[in-house]
């Protein structure tokens, strides 16, 4: 539930897309525009030398990125949000929570980005990790030691669409005295909401689904508790990771079509991952709303839907996989996701590039391995756009 105050009216909003339209956006009290404004300044003049208006410097705090932040802490349910400029940046900023000799456990298939920084950057930096693949709870119990301080939870994971059951690993890690941090970008917090089954720390990548038009790069990071909340907000401010004016006011105005977005892609999707499941060249579809997704019946639990990225293997290998993701018309052979437009791209060579070739190869991620995010354009085009693509092998 969310309180907004409408027209100096304060009303109680309890729908999803009511609070994506609304939050964080009545804040013009002298010409009450019905969008946020943009507040580009660096620096705001003080009332007194002992008072200010609030805000003092863009880097620590400004009313446009603020109101992105309110917008999105309503939507994960969390109790505070930092607005950063990449999705690495919110990244970077969770995981500084850290300190040299703590442990982690992450996924073994998590985005490349993500791997880079805690394999290379962080490791040097005295943090040492352990990667497993999640949904064997075997595995993931076996490798909490003494130090483990967090877990790192991708669900679905990228590329392969893992789903991780969130309840059963923030239980665990709540055993272990650990926290757990989720990367809630492949869902948005339209279609899952980890706080909901004990999460402490929630991150996206803005750059996809929350803003959903391919035009701007940011990140955020959610938290539940209010000492991890101010926690990183200083950690924010003092490492300079926030977004600008501008960036936030794009986000913002993406974000108010969310969930008809998410709706619309993930129909498109599940249209797409049948029809590739029924395909000769078609190997294997990792998509969570499948029957044949080994997770399907756990994301029907703690996902609102299946969403619109699914990934598949090809059959005899690379050729087939780049020729696939080469012929096609409608698709753009693209990193990221979560546009309105559709993307393809081969994780090798593209998103999971910076991973060594044998983490790509524990995580099950080969060179037949092609991921598509779907976009908003007519399913029977897309369709028709896949077919004529394999049928050119």
């Amino acid at each position: 539930m969310m309180l907004v105050n409408l027209h100096n009216t304060e009303i109680r909003l309890m729908e999803f897309e009511t609070k994506c339209i609304h939050g964080g956006v009545h804040k013009d009290q002298q010409y009450n525009s019905v969008t946020t404004p943009i507040y580009p300044t660096s620096t705001f003049y003080w009332n007194s030398l002992e008072s200010n208006s609030g805000y003092d410097y863009t880097r620590s705090g400004n009313p446009t990125r603020a109101a992105l932040e309110e917008n999105i802490m309503a939507l994960e349910g969390g109790v505070g949000c930092v607005a950063t400029s990449t999705g690495m940046s919110a990244t970077h900023c969770a995981m500084a929570l850290f300190s040299p000799g703590d442990h982690i456990v992450a996924p073994s298939d998590l985005y490349g980005g993500s791997f880079r920084l805690f394999d290379k950057f962080l490791a040097e930096k005295g943090l040492s990790f352990t990667f497993v693949d999640m949904t064997d709870h075997v595995q993931l119990a076996a490798a909490f030691t003494p130090a483990t301080k967090g877990v790192w939870i991708e669900t679905p994971s990228n590329p392969l669409l893992k789903v991780i059951d969130l309840a059963f690993v923030a239980a665990l890690a709540k055993k272990h005295g650990a926290i757990t941090l989720c990367d809630n970008t492949f869902m948005s917090p339209y279609l899952q909401r980890p706080f909901e089954f004990g999460i402490d720390i929630v991150m996206h990548s803005t750059t996809k689904y929350i803003n959903g038009h391919s035009d701007v790069v940011g990140g955020c990071v959610v938290s539940k508790s209010k000492e991890h909340a101010d926690r990183i907000a200083w950690i924010c401010n003092a490492l300079g990771l926030a977004c600008s004016p501008f960036d936030a006011w794009l986000v913002l105005r993406g974000i108010k079509t969310l969930g008809c977005r998410m709706e619309a892609q993930q129909a498109n999707a599940m249209k797409i991952a049948r029809f590739l499941e029924n395909h000769p060249l078609i190997e294997k579809v990792y998509y969570p709303g499948l029957e044949s997704h080994p997770q399907h019946a756990l994301a029907k639990t703690q996902q609102r839907g299946p969403g619109a990225m699914l990934s598949f293997d090809t059959k005899d290998g690379r050729e087939i996989a780049e020729r696939v993701c080469m012929k096609t018309k409608l698709f753009d052979v693209c990193v990221s996701l979560g546009g309105i437009e559709s993307l393809i791209s081969f994780p090798v060579t593209m998103s999971h590039a910076s991973m060594t070739a044998e983490a790509r190869a524990r995580a099950g991620i080969t060179e037949k391995t092609v991921r598509v995010s779907v976009g908003l354009e007519h399913v029977d085009d897309l369709i028709a756009d896949l077919k004529q693509a394999l049928e050119s092998v």
